[in-house]
C-alpha cells in the first residue's frame, strides 16, 4: 500500500472576504473625523481582480490605503496579494490608485518554489500545474517539512496549502 501523499501550493484571495474588507474600510473612513470630507470612493472589480481607491488628497489616499491593509488583515487575508500601483491624478483634482489583486502563482514564482524544494534535498516531488505546484511524497513527514520550509521561506505573493491527501 505504498501510495504517495500530496498537497497543493496554492495562491488565492477569497473575494467575497475583500469585498467585505472594503466595506469595513468604507464604514471607516466615512466616520473618522480626519477624512469624513474626503468623499472617498473604493471600488472593487472582481474580473479584473483589482481595488480602486479616489480621494481627494495624498493623505486621504495614504489613510485609506492603511485602513484597507487593516482591515485586509483582520478579515485574514494576506496584504501580500496587494500590488498598489502609482497614485495618479483624477478629475476635479483629486488622486486615484489601482491596487492589482494577485492571484494564483506565476510560472517565474513557480519555478522559485519549485527550486526552495529541490534545494532542501527532501524526498519529494515538487511539479508546476497551471498557477499551483503540486508536491509528492511517500512520507508524510516530508510534506510537512516542505510546508515548514514554504512559510519560513517568506515569498512576495501569499501562499496557501489545500488538499492535503
Amino acid at each position: 500500500m505504498a501510495s504517495n501523499h500530496s498537497f497543493d501550493i496554492v495562491s488565492a484571495v477569497d473575494f467575497q472576504e475583500v469585498d467585505n474588507a472594503i466595506n469595513q474600510a468604507l464604514k471607516e473612513i466615512r466616520q473618522r473625523y480626519d477624512l469624513k470630507d474626503s468623499n472617498t470612493e473604493i471600488e472593487f472589480n472582481k474580473k479584473e481582480k483589482q481595488i480602486n481607491i479616489n480621494t481627494k488628497d495624498d493623505y486621504s489616499l495614504k489613510q485609506s490605503f492603511d485602513i484597507l491593509q487593516s482591515k485586509f488583515i483582520k478579515r485574514g487575508l494576506s496584504i501580500k496579494a496587494m500590488k498598489p500601483g502609482e497614485p495618479e491624478p483624477a478629475a476635479g483634482g483629486r488622486l486615484k490608485q489601482t491596487i492589482a489583486l494577485q492571484s494564483g502563482i506565476s510560472k517565474e514564482n513557480a519555478k522559485r518554489i519549485t527550486k526552495l524544494i529541490k534545494d532542501s534535498k527532501l524526498k519529494v516531488n515538487a511539479q508546476i500545474q497551471d498557477e499551483q505546484v503540486r508536491v509528492t511524497a511517500p512520507k508524510i513527514d516530508d510534506l510537512q517539512a516542505v510546508i515548514q520550509l514554504v512559510k519560513e521561506a517568506d515569498f512576495d505573493f501569499p501562499v496557501q496549502f489545500v488538499n492535503y491527501k
